[in-house]
């Protein structure tokens, strides 16, 4: 036991923004690999074949050799404990279902220690998956026994209970790729697309455009089927009952074939087709009674053909998908519920998760197709004879893509129906005989209209192409030119950096804008403090950014802040960097020195937007280097118009801000655009000119006027006790 090796996991961060590692979030975690310092891999008997028994997919891996089997190239070279830990996590994550690919480990000043980071998306999962990760390595160092089987069923458990819905999660990878931004407000499928004024809401496929009336409407079934028939949507006949006996008179008013379905149902639970007894009638009643919770059953004229499925997003069709009739073939030996197990189940394409196409099937499970297997005299637990077809599901499983064989009449109809009912998103249940055909030259009707549809049949149907429906949605909520994002400005340093944030939010205030500003001196929404005492983390951040009002923000970000929890934003459109200085308490993050503290500092600058502004203490050489990793523009601000670095950037018809007599001169090339006295700050004592410059240099980045600047300059008080309003 005692040559058994080990790992320690020491301390576990979920950062949660932006950090030093990456732009997405992360889980940084210090492990100590102890005597395993002195053990690569290549020196570990069985190692490799042991660990790739256990994942044989780490060979998709591709590591630094950058090609596919590199990280285990790596291991067979010589690699240590730390790194392989991470890329086990990584790993495991993918194979629960939750894809990620980012991952770094790094040697600390402390021997045998490592920080190994990795990319999650959903921090407990994380934690979890490291967890497991380190008994997988540890198994396959001292050839112990590891049930891999379960442990990525706990995972995948997880991913399916506290994850994004794969609907959901289809909706904002599609607002990432057009870089809006999301934060998820519940652990639930409540998304925030953009931050502040210019945020959207999403749940599921309800956004905050979609009517509570149209929900309700589309609720009601009888309501719905009225509204449509005013405008000349087709429609089945059909009457609301509420008795077995009223369902078999109202059968005989329409005339047989019948359909009954829950009066308040959806998704097609409790829905029987082609009904021609009156004990098929009242059987049906009796499902649909207690699938719609005991409400009143709707009773309407069966119309042959196919069911299909329309999504409607905003005013247009983005994809529609067709049934499937379902049956099982008799051996003379199985039941029914074992012949659907053979014969459907076994179909990869179907399962219990959310991410399955299609469902798995147990008739004996089912109401609608024990009733239709009575309907011909059968059970779920009937054999049938050799070679029996027995149709157990008549239409269900809209998953098969018809999108590019509709008709435009079909998907007119379509839309109209979802505007009749007032839904900005829409299933539309439509029977049609033949969906490439005119509405007109066919037996067709409107069955059913769905808030909040399903997405996945179109997403990732059973059969034919996925539509991008998530692409579809983002565009119904942000036209081309939006990107969800309002002014962000963001500080760090060490050069009195809450006032500087104080004075940029009262600049961009006075310019017309409700600002948020979140920084060590307090939370404040257009300069009323709402709490006292450092606002410098991620929390009160967030704040800010789910705030509706608010127009523009400002943060203070500390080195502790980015080394503790990331970012409160994912970008900005101005960022400060005063200076790079080492304090002690960085020595906590296993930071010691100015060139660390660079790294931590620099993570400021790497997350302006290419239309956005890097504000540059000129006088600090390391500051002046990070005006190579902005991908926006630079304002270099300084004492003295002659500094090196300030006159060169001036020279080349870029902006810059000095001191001059006793003026703060904004200069761009050789036009001095204005010069606004600095002695204006109240109170003047208070009127470092590195703090005011760098509060200028942000607000012209903002485009807010040299006029409006001065104006801020003279109103600003410093005391956070005292902010104007």
């Amino acid at each position: 036991m005692t040559n058994k090796k080990s790992i320690d996991i020491l301390r576990v961060t979920h950062l949660r923004g932006p950090n030093i590692w990456t732009y997405r979030p992360v889980i940084e975690a210090w492990v100590d690999i102890g005597a395993l310092e002195d053990h690569p891999s290549n020196t570990l008997p069985g190692f490799y074949a042991r660990l790739t028994s256990f994942l044989p997919s780490l060979i998709e891996h591709h590591c630094s050799p950058g090609v596919r089997g590199g990280f285990l190239q790596r291991v067979r070279d010589g690699t240590y404990a730390a790194h392989i830990l991470e890329h086990v996590t990584l790993e495991l994550q993918n194979l629960a279902g939750m894809r990620t690919g980012f991952g770094k480990a790094r040697q600390t000043s402390r021997r045998g220690v490592y920080k190994i980071a990795f990319r999650t998306r959903q921090e407990q999962v994380g934690r979890d998956a490291l967890a497991a990760a380190r008994e997988v390595v540890l198994a396959a160092i001292n050839d112990t026994p590891f049930d891999m089987a379960g442990a990525l069923a706990r995972l995948r458990e997880q991913v399916d209970d506290l994850c994004l819905g794969p609907s959901t999660a289809h909706i904002v990878d599609a607002a990432t790729e057009r870089r809006i931004p999301s934060i998820r407000l519940t652990e639930g499928n409540l998304v925030q697309l953009g931050y502040g004024i210019s945020q959207r809401r999403i749940w599921t496929a309800e956004t905050d455009q979609t009517s509570a009336i149209a929900e309700e409407i589309a609720s009601d079934k009888d309501l719905t089927k009225s509204l449509l028939k005013s405008c000349g949507i087709p429609v089945p006949e059909g009457e609301l009952v509420r008795s077995a006996e009223q369902a078999w008179a109202a059968a005989q008013d329409i005339g047989v074939p019948v359909v009954l379905k829950p009066y308040d149902g959806n998704h097609g639970r409790g829905v029987s087709l082609n009904l021609m007894t009156q004990g098929d009638v009242e059987a049906a009643f009796a499902l649909a009674h207690r699938k719609g919770g005991g409400s009143a059953v709707i009773v309407e004229k069966y119309i042959p053909g196919n069911e299909h499925r329309i999504l409607i997003v905003g005013k247009r069709m983005v994809a529609a998908a067709c049934g499937e009739s379902l049956s099982v073939v008799g051996d003379g030996v199985s039941t029914i519920d074992q012949l659907a197990d053979a014969q459907i189940n076994t179909d990869p394409r179907r399962g219990t998760t959310e991410d399955a196409p299609l469902n798995v099937v147990i008739p004996s499970e089912t109401g609608e197709i024990i009733l239709e297997l009575e309907r011909v005299g059968l059970t779920p637990q009937s054999i049938p004879f050799q070679g029996q077809t027995v149709l157990i599901q008549p239409n269900g499983n809209v998953a098969y893509d018809v999108t590019d064989k509709v008709h435009p009449s079909v998907a007119a109809a379509a839309a109209l129906a979802a505007r009749v009912v007032g839904l900005d998103i829409a299933g539309i249940d439509m029977v049609l005989e033949d969906v490439t055909r005119p509405m007109d030259q066919q037996r067709a009707a409107v069955i059913e209209v769905n808030a909040s549809p399903g997405l996945l049949s179109h997403i990732k149907p059973a059969q034919g192409q996925g539509r991008p429906v998530g692409k579809a949605i983002i565009e119904h909520l942000f036209n081309s030119s939006k990107d969800g994002r309002i002014p962000i400005v963001g500080i760090t340093g060490t050069q009195r950096t809450g006032r500087i944030a104080r004075l940029v939010a009262w600049l961009a205030h006075i310019s017309g804008k409700h600002v948020g500003l979140a920084c060590s001196e307090g939370l404040y929404l257009d300069g009323r403090q709402v709490v006292a005492g450092n606002c410098d983390h991620w929390d009160a951040g967030q704040r800010l950014l789910i705030n509706r009002s608010v127009q523009a923000a400002v943060f203070e970000n500390s080195s502790r802040t980015i080394l503790a929890e990331g970012l409160a934003y994912d970008k900005c459109s101005v960022g400060i960097v005063t200076d790079v200085t080492w304090q002690e308490s960085l020595a906590e993050f296993d930071i010691f020195d100015a060139e660390q503290t660079f790294k931590v500092s620099r993570t400021q600058v790497d997350v302006i937007l290419p239309s956005g502004t890097a504000v540059l203490n000129a006088a600090d050489p390391q500051v002046v280097e990070m005006a190579d990793l902005c991908d926006g523009k630079i304002i270099f601000y300084a004492l003295d118009a002659s500094q090196p670095t300030l006159a060169a950037h001036r020279n080349a018809g870029e902006r810059v801000v000095f001191v001059r007599d006793d003026l703060i001169v904004m200069s761009q090339g050789p036009d001095e655009i204005a010069q606004l006295p600095l002695a204006t700050l109240k109170p003047a004592k208070s009127s470092q000119p590195e703090m005011v410059m760098a509060a200028v240099a942000a607000a012209w980045a903002l485009q807010i006027s040299p006029e409006l600047i001065g104006a801020g300059l003279r109103t600003f008080e410093s005391n956070p006790k005292k902010t104007p309003y």
